[in-house]
């Protein structure tokens, strides 16, 4: 294996630099974040699964734009879920560290693919939320679905292309340079460039939504004063400011579950992290999990279109269920049954 500098608070480490990262020190701390992967990586491919089925099965919820959006957000959730359950629990808790330094560097390309697709799918679900309300009358004009397609091409390249940089030669053992405290064989200067790129993309997320707020905030003026004349448009608006409080309440989450791991990150780049802190990091990692599972749930409970969909489902499922209890066979039982129970009265009288 690549041998590289060390983390100066885990220098007690000797031989397998991979041991000095393997921070969980007891069996209750292995088996908590074996459990918690387990549950919220297996509910999150499970839910995103299902909303992945509820756009695409549905041919009126696929050709909007928006829920293209959504689409590659869950797309994004279900990959990072696999790719970060395996590799994490395989590494804190089976303490598995045979794999090369390009193995380890593919593994977390592809989780940091995936996390960096989610969080833009975010921005890009922002963005069509603002021109959606700022120009309605010329929003189908501006973003079609091919021009939806290409954004979301160009998103996932240029997240694969960031996330591979390591891969590719930016990490401290080939440069010879400081490596990070949390990630082995990352260099601290592009964990710096990764955090500062995350930093602007959360930053015009929020951005494009406090301008989609406010704009929310003037139509439902506007439909107060209008009701009677508006009609259609007033259902439309309505839709549009439902849909804008549902991202908010997505980024809500966002926030919430990653800023512990981003404060956690810049923090190990000015200064030293002790083996609690990097314990505590271990544990808040877990949160991404935990972002990915939630987001299902708020567009089920706050999409009526993705509601509906999944009512649709359910009642198909619930009729499929029905169905051996109604076939020919069970009818024809059923009317034997009664014709013999009418000639045993018939004999009886």
């Amino acid at each position: 294996m690549d041998s590289c500098r060390i983390p100066a608070n885990a220098s007690k480490c000797s031989g397998n630099t991979m041991e000095c990262f393997m921070v969980l020190s007891t069996q209750a701390q292995k088996i908590s974040i074996g459990i918690l992967c387990g549950l919220f990586g297996t509910m999150c491919v499970f839910e995103n699964s299902l909303v992945l089925y509820l756009i695409f099965s549905s041919p009126g919820i696929r050709k909007k734009p928006s829920y293209l959006f959504i689409g590659s957000l869950a797309l994004a959730d279900i990959l990072a879920s696999i790719i970060f359950v395996c590799s994490f629990v395989n590494f804190h808790v089976f303490n598995e560290a045979g794999f090369s330094k390009e193995v380890f560097l593919l593994q977390l390309g592809g989780v940091n693919t995936s996390f960096s697709a989610s969080l833009s799918s975010l921005l890009l679900t922002a963005l069509d939320r603002y021109l959606s309300i700022s120009r309605p009358s010329q929003y189908k004009l501006l973003m079609t679905r091919k021009r939806a397609w290409t954004a979301l091409a160009v998103l996932w390249v240029t997240c694969a292309t960031i996330a591979g940089l390591p891969l590719l030669g930016w990490n401290c053992c080939t440069l010879d340079s400081s490596c990070s405290e949390l990630f082995p064989f990352v260099d601290d200067n592009y964990l710096s460039g990764w955090l500062c790129w995350v930093v602007v993309l959360l930053g015009c997320i929020v951005c494009a939504y406090a301008h989609v707020l406010w704009r929310a905030r003037q139509h439902v003026a506007y439909m107060e004063q209008h009701q009677a004349q508006a009609g259609k448009q007033n259902s439309r608006m309505r839709m549009d400011v439902m849909l804008a409080k549902t991202l908010v309440m997505v980024l809500a989450v966002l926030m919430l579950c990653w800023s512990p791991v981003l404060v956690l990150m810049i923090y190990s780049i000015f200064g030293r992290l002790s083996d609690r802190l990097r314990k505590v990091f271990a544990f808040c990692s877990t949160l991404c999990l935990l972002n990915s599972m939630v987001n299902p749930i708020i567009y089920a409970l706050r999409s009526k279109e993705l509601f509906s969909s999944l009512r649709r489902v359910l009642s198909h499922f619930r009729r499929q269920l029905k169905a051996p209890e109604e076939s020919p066979e069970a009818e024809s039982s059923h009317k034997s049954s009664v014709i013999e129970t009418v000639c045993e009265d018939t004999r009886a009288v």
